[in-house]
């Protein structure tokens, strides 16, 4: 007995000419390409937000299979997608998911019911204060769900300048003035840490509030936008920030989102703030994040530990380690038991002769690893 489709028997209600559109594709990412496939699918989400007929997209996680993935996507009917998704730019748009996709399927639908309906006023409240909202290219909507920890949340951009521009760029960094703290009635400006190790700059921030209010906040102030174009000469990568789309690419590949947290909500402000570039071995880049904050949870409960608290920022396998230290001598934690220093060296890159058990085998690592703090400051009061 076949099973009928929706063209060979119409559902009840369901009329293809002004009924709005599901489409579902499910993805196989390749292992060890996760993060490769987030970042292609935030840069396309954005460029699909701009096509003509386009609602809402979202995207899902299988439960039990980490490399299966959904992306389901409404329109307003299936003319416009069904140009869009034949036409050359849709081939283009969509080629960045090539090198981290094993296989796909795409299936379509036509909405035939819905609940609650879409046409109440609640929603459509929500939808205008939405579409109200004040954007900067490349900041809108976020990239990926903040980390946020007793309503302190954190995000970072990382990106790399040319090699012998060091100097010129740390000076530019560190000129900057900070913009007003106050963003919204909910939303402030907490803190903005800046960090280089050789070519590569880690720009870390901390906000209460909507990060994303904070972010488009920031990237429209005049000092911010100063700093920003002072910077583009020494890019590795050139970018355009007066182009939408150049500004997308540019904060989607920046982004090095949070990934763990631990200890309390935020440093003493006497704290020392330290920072970590950890070299980690390919494809282990998720395992030595989750372990090190592990490891930190422990150090920061311990009384006689100087660890305040750490965020672990990651991409793909660039893995940032940001601390806070008390004491008058403070010293990143370490060293480590047996078990947990042989487990970190399968995961991270430790060269030579390095043993995490010793306080000296620690000291060595973490120097080969420190990034230069270039400033750390709060927002000016408002």
């Amino acid at each position: 007995m076949r099973t009928s489709t929706l063209t060979e028997q119409q559902a009840p209600h369901a009329k293809t000419g002004d009924s709005r559109l599901r489409v579902v594709l499910l993805l196989d990412v390749l292992d060890g390409k996760q993060q490769h496939f987030l970042d292609a699918y935030e840069q396309i989400r954005h460029q699909v937000a701009g096509v003509p007929g386009h609602v809402s997209d979202q995207l899902c996680q299988s439960l039990g299979n980490s490399s299966q993935w959904l992306i389901t996507s409404e329109w307003e009917s299936s003319e416009p997608f069904l140009d869009w998704v034949e036409s050359a730019a849709h081939r283009a748009m969509v080629e960045p998911l090539h090198g981290c996709v094993r296989d796909t399927t795409s299936l379509r639908f036509v909405i035939a019911r819905e609940t609650p309906d879409p046409a109440a006023a609640g929603e459509q409240r929500v939808r205008a204060a939405t579409e109200a909202r004040p954007r900067a290219a490349g900041l809108d909507p976020l990239p990926t769900p903040p980390l946020s920890i007793g309503g302190v949340v954190r995000h970072a951009l990382t990106f790399t300048v040319k090699p012998g521009s060091e100097p010129e760029v740390a000076k530019i960094l560190a000129g900057y003035r900070s913009p007003q703290a106050r963003v919204d009635d909910v939303t402030r400006l907490r803190r903005t840490s800046l960090f280089m190790r050789g070519n590569r700059v880690v720009r870390a921030v901390e906000v209460t509030g909507d990060l994303g209010n904070a972010l488009r906040h920031v990237a429209m102030q005049p000092e911010v936008r100063a700093v920003e174009e002072a910077l583009n000469p020494y890019l590795e990568e050139a970018r355009d920030l007066g182009d939408p789309s150049s500004a997308r690419a540019f904060f989607a590949r920046a982004a090095l989102p949070a990934a763990h947290h631990a200890g309390g909500s935020g440093p003493d402000d006497d704290a020392t703030r330290r920072a970590f570039l950890h070299p980690v071995q390919p494809g282990r880049g998720a395992a030595a994040a989750q372990l090190l904050s592990q490891l930190d949870e422990t150090a920061a409960q311990d009384p006689a530990q100087p660890l305040v608290g750490s965020t672990v920022f990651l991409r793909d396998d660039v893995l940032v380690r940001v601390i806070d230290l008390r004491g008058p001598r403070p010293s990143a934690p370490g060293p480590y038991g047996r078990a947990a220093a042989a487990e970190l060296s399968q995961l991270l890159d430790l060269g030579e002769d390095v043993d995490l058990t010793t306080e000296a085998g620690v000291g060595r690592y973490l120097a080969g690893c420190a990034l230069d703090l270039v400033t750390d400051r709060r927002a000016q009061a408002s």
